[in-house]
This record gives structure tokens, C-alpha cells and sequence, in this order.
């Protein structure tokens, strides 16, 4: 996942009871599959305004899938056609997660240095933006409003009460800014958008790359539509079975994983700044000192960063990983002298800023439109929140629970109880074998994520683990890169049990 609240979507871009996973549910969204019956039949390619040798187009789809003949919003879609035409295979769509990450950008500006030569020889790489998201129709909130969040780390239930207010305000003043789409933005009407786009490219089979958060779209696409697959590779998995206690749990366990390995490397690497010093002990140091108002931020030295705002930047580090930019940045931090004007009080929350915008009034803020409508976890009081975040502490005692799931969960407080695409087991029937690649040490989406999904579709997935650190799986060697490669161009299948060796870092 990128990738939460404006930081984690912007660099990237969970069962109400906690421990218990959601049962599946029937969903109006598989009610007919024959998308293209009601929509735009083909799409109007020009060149892109940004990349003018890739093209770029709209495509005109429902709102909601249930009521197909109601309001209508465009997908933009982006496209690089195969160079080598005699060779072409198909269209390899790719969507690079988030949720939040524009699918158009990947095709048109990122597919050319993140594909080999051979991907973009024999197929059209395709991007969308699902809805929502970047082109198409996006998700606006009031800037102001964004501005105004409370802490997600309430100390009591009237703090609690506090934080769902304000969710439930800024989730209306969300639906206002949008229109009806803020209630459709659920991965199930992306399958759905995207089994359309299918139909428009006039393609009977697809080939997809997923990453992340765009895994979840492959998974639940291929639950839907498993025989119009020709290929699909999938890059950092999400398990969309995990009930809150697992999801938060495993996310914290995943950062602390991410925060010893970086010790490790840091133990045996003289270039590291902080080699030859208890690292450990140093961090543990640095937060407490954040605790007490003492710690900068080096880039605006009249702000004072709080541990939890420390703990993101490090967090975001763990997923090149960026080992040496990390123990530059941690030595930095506690190199800085005591201030003896420093602040009594406790830090109040940091907000990273908000982008600058045409439209200075509202900003783009899909995330939690995605999120919530995925994901039915809604603490309803202090005190089940409270046991919640002791569980996610305990299990990440050094990084303080999860810089990114813990803010996800807490933003969704106050939400209405249903959501559109709730927790279930992945039930995959009709597809042809499907790639996973994941991360032995992935600091967002914890190992045993990949492992869960591929237990529950053992007879349609092959799961390929990548011994090393990060969260980019598919270019961080030789191996992982041409098992996708071979599996795309010429459905060649890792064997089981086969795995890719860790790779240098940084």
C-alpha cells in the first residue's frame, strides 16, 4: 500500500470486530459482466500533452455499475504502443498502487525507464487513472478543512469522539466537492472500469502489472473476470482478508522488520553514519527527545517534529530502501543541540503541506474515498481503539506501531458501518497462473500478506519471493525482472519453491 493521510498519498500512494476476518459478500458489481453494453465503445486517442509520443484519451463510463444508464464521469487513460508491431503480444495494463497513484503517469512517463526493452517491444502499455484518482473525476476536499485534522492518536474517548467528528464532516464535505462518485470508489467499480477499458482497447484477453495497492485491483479483477486474463504479474501484494487486528498487527510488525534489517546493514556498513554506535539505542533516544519538544525539523527550523512524524520519514526510507540517506538523516537529528527554549508543552501532530493547486479551495484527497469503501474497520469507541493500537505497538515497540496503516484505520472513524468492497477470502476460478512477487522484507505489506493470498489461489498463483529489503520488487535484480519478463512474453512459470537472492542496497 502507498501507498496515508496527505504524506503517504502523496509519496506513493482491515472486519469491525478486531482479529476477525470479514466473510465475502455478493456484490451488485458482479451482477452482469458485460461491461461494454453500456459504455463509451472506443477511445479517442491523441497524443499526450505531456509526452506527445505516448497517447492519451478518455473513455466514458457509469458512476455506479448498478445503475448503468445514470451519471456518467471520463477515465483517463494513457498508452505506449508496442515498437516492435510485428512482435506485439497485447496490451499490458499496469496501475503502480496508492491507492492514489496515477495509472496514466506510470504508461506515459514511468514505463519507458521501468520496463525492459522487451515489454515495451511486444506490448501496448497501457495506464488509467482509476476513478477518483489524478484524470479521472477526482476526489476534492476543502483545503482548509484538510487543514484542520486532529491527532490520530486520541487519549481519551473525547479525543476519540473528536476524530470521528471530523471524519464524518470531512467525508461529506468530500461527497459535496466530488458529486455521487465519492460514494463508487471502491476497488470492485475499478474492476469493473477496468474489464470495460478492456472491451474499448478491443482486447478479448488482458496482461496486468500491479504494485501495491494496484495488486488488489489485479486480485479482485481476476475473481471477477478470470478468463479474459491472458497474464497477470503482481508486484508487493495486499491481502484483502486481514481483519483489523491482523491488518494493523502485521503492518506494524512489517515497519519494525523493515527497522531492524536497516540495523543490520548499519552494523556492517562503514559508509553508514551511524556505523559503530548502538543504533538501537540511538533511535530509541532520538523519539524520546521528539517526545519532549526537543527535535527540529532541519528543513523549517522553526517547526519541532514529533516522534510520529520521524517515524513516517524513516518509514518512507525503508522502501528503496534508502539506507544511507536514512542513517544521514537520523545522525542529523540527533546531532542537534539541546535548545534550552524548548518547548514545555506536548508537540502538537505534524501535517505535511498540502500541494499548491489551481484551485486553491479544494485539493485532490482520494485516498480515504478508496480506503474506506475497501475496508470495513471502524473502532467504535476509545476503548477497542486504544486495544488496537497496543496491539500494533507491541508488535512494533521501535517504530511505534505503523507510520501508515495506523493513520489509514484512524481516518476512517465515524464512517457509516457498510462498506462497498468488504474484507473476504480471495475465491479465484476461472484464471490462468498467476505471478507474485513480494518481498522477503517489505516494510509496508508484511511477507506473510503474499503467503495468505497465495494459500487461499495455491491452484492459480505462483508466489516468488524476493530475499532482500524494500518494497519495489521487480527491478531490484536480474531475477525478479526477467521472471516477469519470461512469464509476460512467454508464460514461462518460475518453478515452486524457487526464490530471487537479495540484491545490494542503495
Amino acid at each position: 500500500m502507498r501507498p496515508i493521510i496527505r504524506a503517504l498519498t502523496a509519496a506513493l500512494t482491515a472486519g469491525l470486530l478486531a482479529g476477525v476476518s470479514m466473510p465475502g459478500a455478493a456484490s451488485a458489481h458482479s451482477s452482469s459482466h458485460d461491461s461494454n453494453s453500456t459504455t463509451q465503445k472506443a477511445i479517442d486517442w491523441k497524443p499526450c500533452a505531456q509526452d506527445a509520443t505516448a497517447e492519451c484519451g478518455t473513455l466514458r463510463l457509469p458512476v455506479d455499475w448498478a445503475r448503468p444508464s445514470g451519471e456518467t464521469f471520463d477515465l483517463a487513460v494513457g498508452r505506449r504502443k508496442a515498437t516492435d508491431p510485428d512482435r506485439r503480444v497485447g496490451v499490458l495494463l499496469v496501475n503502480p498502487g496508492g491507492p492514489g497513484a496515477s495509472g496514466v503517469n506510470f504508461a506515459v512517463a514511468d514505463a519507458k525507464s521501468h520496463f525492459g526493452p522487451d515489454i515495451q517491444e511486444r506490448f501496448d502499455i497501457v495506464g488509467f487513472d482509476p476513478r477518483g484518482v489524478g484524470a479521472s473525476h477526482p476526489v476534492k476536499c476543502s483545503t482548509e478543512l484538510l487543514r484542520q485534522q486532529p491527532s490520530v492518536y486520541p487519549r481519551d474517548q473525547a479525543e476519540f469522539d473528536r476524530l470521528a467528528e471530523f471524519n464524518r464532516a470531512l467525508r461529506e464535505d468530500c461527497r459535496r466537492h466530488t458529486g455521487p462518485l465519492f460514494d463508487h470508489a471502491d476497488t470492485l467499480s475499478v474492476v469493473r472500469d477496468m474489464d470495460a477499458l478492456r472491451g474499448a482497447l478491443g482486447e478479448e484477453k488482458i496482461n496486468y502489472f500491479g504494485h501495491s495497492y494496484g495488486t488488489l485491483i489485479g486480485e479482485q479483477y481476476a475473481e471477477e473476470y478470470g478468463d479474459r486474463i491472458r497474464t497477470m504479474a503482481l508486484t508487493a501484494n495486499i491481502d484483502h482478508s486481514l481483519g483489523a487486528r491482523e491488518f494493523l498487527v502485521s503492518s506494524a510488525a512489517a515497519a519494525e522488520d523493515s527497522f531492524h534489517q536497516f540495523v543490520k546493514w548499519c552494523d556492517r556498513t562503514s559508509s553508514c553514519a551511524l556505523h559503530g554506535r548502538d543504533v538501537t539505542a540511538v533511535w530509541d533516544r532520538l523519539l524520546a527527545r521528539a517526545d519532549r519538544g526537543e527535535i527540529r525539523d532541519p528543513e523549517s527550523p522553526e517547526r519541532f517534529l514529533t516522534a510520529h512524524k520521524i517515524a513516517f520519514d524513516v518509514f518512507m526510507k525503508f522502501y528503496g530502501p534508502r539506507w544511507d540517506e536514512l542513517a544521514t538523516y537520523v545522525a542529523g537529528l540527533d546531532a542537534q543541540e539541546p535548545d534550552a527554549r524548548q518547548r514545555s508543552e506536548q508537540p502538537r501532530q505534524d501535517r505535511s503541506p498540502l500541494p499548491r493547486e489551481a484551485d486553491q479551495q479544494t485539493t485532490a484527497e482520494p485516498f480515504y474515498a478508496v480506503f474506506c469503501q475497501d475496508w470495513r474497520i471502524r473502532a467504535k469507541d476509545h476503548q477497542e481503539y486504544a486495544e488496537l493500537t497496543r496491539a500494533e505497538s507491541a508488535a512494533a515497540p521501535h517504530m511505534r506501531g505503523s507510520p501508515r496503516v495506523h493513520p489509514a484505520v484512524a481516518g476512517c472513524i465515524g464512517w457509516p458501518d457498510e462498506v462497498n468492497n468488504p474484507q473476504h477470502r480471495l475465491r479465484i476460478t476461472k484464471a490462468p497462473k498467476i505471478l507474485m512477487l513480494h518481498s522477503r522484507h517489505d516494510p509496508a505489506n508484511h511477507f506473510t500478506w503474499a503467503a495468505n493470498v497465495h494459500r487461499q489461489t495455491r491452484g492459480t498463483t505462483v508466489l516468488l519471493p524476493y530475499e532482500g529489503a524494500g518494497h519495489s520488487v521487480y527491478r531490484r535484480s536480474d531475477c525478479t525482472r526477467d521472471a516477469v519478463d519470461d512469464y509476460l512474453t512467454e508464460l514461462s512459470i518460475p518453478s515452486a519453491g524457487s526464490s530471487c537472492a537479495a540484491a545490494g542496497t542503495n
